[in-house]
């Protein structure tokens, strides 16, 4: 019978398959706005209300909290529902017709960890990719599969794993994993 011989051979080049390439490939970031998240903070200038105007970061518990309207729930929102949710709660509080602009100055952190020099927790720079990060993190060590990488997506419906290539873009929150190669 060599049948058996095959069906072992088979099952045992499966086995040793990287788990990278079990994973589903990242999605390409679509030019979908922007979310913000816990760690983020927000340059928010209220049009000649000097009091209300201001830095402000997003709680761990997805909120800012800003004077006459209090916490304001921002995790998961765009910077155009923020701003219509602030203008919205100062008409409510006695600013008769409120110009609000919002701007990020401060992404939440990425992190990388795995075969890389100095694995850790780095800001965010918009328009990051895989390999990016890499450099930041002071690039691969000698024993790093540079082509088996991994991203962990924090997302509202649980985390994607996913499967990375160099040139795949990273986003605020996402946990990149650089696989050691096998020999």
């Amino acid at each position: 019978m060599k049948v058996i011989p095959v069906i072992l051979l088979v099952l045992s080049l499966t086995a040793c398959m990287s788990p990278v390439r079990r994973m589903p490939a990242l999605p390409t970031a679509a030019n979908d706005a922007y979310r913000l998240g816990s760690g983020d903070t927000l340059q928010i200038t209220v049009f000649a209300e000097t009091d209300l105007s201001g830095n402000f970061r997003v709680s761990d518990g997805g909120t800012i909290s800003m004077p006459l309207v209090g916490a304001v729930p921002a995790e998961g929102a765009t910077l155009d529902e923020l701003r219509q949710r602030l203008t919205t709660q100062l008409k409510a509080n006695a600013i008769r017709d409120p110009n609000v602009t919002l701007a990020v100055v401060e992404y939440r952190p990425f992190f990388i960890l795995g075969e890389v020099k100095n694995p850790g927790s780095y800001p965010f720079v918009p328009h990051m990719t895989v390999l990016t990060a890499v450099a930041i993190a002071g690039g691969f060590t000698f024993r790093a599969s540079q082509d088996e990488i991994s991203v962990t997506r924090p997302s509202t419906n649980g985390s994607l794993v996913a499967s990375a290539k160099r040139e795949s873009r990273i986003q605020p929150g996402d946990v990149v994993y650089v696989f050691e190669r096998h020999l």
